[in-house]
């Protein structure tokens, strides 16, 4: 049964990598779907549409319509997923790339990510370089007047976490997944009351 309080909220997850299937995406994929269990009507831009986004250059004021579809996405979401492997300690190009060409809503009535809740996910082979990623990533919402969520996942993918349909088989991360989820969704609920 939907919730009616967040029937309208639109809750946009962005990130993955190049590799199809990865668990980057599995794992944002999995946050999103307990979000649209919440009621909020969900989207995913994954790592493929990231990759097909030209490099941000702040003097170029052009924009592909790859590029505007983004900006325009991300925009009209009331909350953001970030998903992100952990690459030497730090978010990938995909996803950095992305984040810099929403100084493209720098001008707008609600600049950048103001007034967004916005729940970040980092995985990595190992549990060193989530940690420092997850703060870069956190550091980068803020700056951006976002809201991270109090609730960041970092998830070791050395461990296995997904099954061959990439649902998740433990059931720790999916408590995360489903509490990182309702954090984005109460959240962007009481930004947009």
């Amino acid at each position: 049964m939907l919730n009616p309080s967040v029937a309208r909220l639109r809750i946009v997850g962005i990130g993955g990598t190049t590799k199809a299937g990865s668990s980057t995406e599995k794992a944002l994929v999995a946050c999103l779907t307990a979000a649209g269990r919440l009621g909020a009507e969900v989207q995913v831009i994954p790592g493929a549409a990231l990759a097909s986004l030209p490099l941000y250059s702040p003097e170029e004021t052009l924009r592909t319509p790859e590029q505007l579809r983004f900006v325009d996405t991300v925009r009209q979401a009331d909350g953001l997923i970030l998903a992100t492997p952990a690459y030497h300690a730090g978010m990938s190009g995909l996803l950095k790339n992305a984040i810099d060409l929403l100084e493209d809503l720098r001008d707008e009535p609600r600049p950048y990510l103001d007034g967004r809740a916005v729940g970040c996910i980092v995985t990595a082979y190992g549990w060193q370089g989530a940690g420092t990623t997850l703060t870069s990533v956190r550091t980068i919402v803020h700056a951006l007047r976002g809201w991270p969520t109090p609730l960041g996942v970092t998830l070791n993918t050395a461990i296995p976490l997904f099954d061959a349909t990439g649902s998740c088989m433990d059931e720790k991360t999916q408590t995360q997944f489903e509490m990182l989820a309702a954090q984005v969704v109460g959240f962007a609920a009481r930004f947009a009351a």
